[in-house]
């Protein structure tokens, strides 16, 4: 079990896919497996699960949304090792280029 205060998103995501999305569980099989989830990881479990979510509801969530220096890096990386520019990941993860500009002026050499 994890620490007290930190989610197990991977029994909170297994839950919610036995309960209301069984037909999904086969696209969330291979993040689920893992020992523990990224933040990239539950980004990408909302999408499979929640991808006809109403735009509003999409722009709540990204004007809510934190990301941990992990994640962050895991975002650059990403894009480095699919070669994408600034608006092409900004585009992936809906996020500003401006945001994914200052990360990469932050953690970049």
């Amino acid at each position: 079990m994890e620490k007290q205060g930190k989610p197990d998103y991977i029994k909170i995501y297994t839950d919610l896919i036995e309960l209301k999305y069984p037909e999904k569980r086969y696209k969330c099989l291979a993040i689920l497996s893992k020992s523990s989830l990224s933040p990239l990881d539950v980004i990408d479990l909302e999408r499979i699960l929640f991808k006809s979510i109403e735009k509003e509801f999409d722009d709540f969530n990204q004007a809510h949304r934190s990301y941990n220096e992990k994640a962050i890096l895991e975002i650059l990386e990403y894009q480095d090792k699919n070669k994408l520019n600034n608006s092409e990941i900004a585009r992936h993860f809906k996020l500003s280029r401006n945001t994914i500009a200052k990360w990469k002026k932050m953690y970049t050499p």
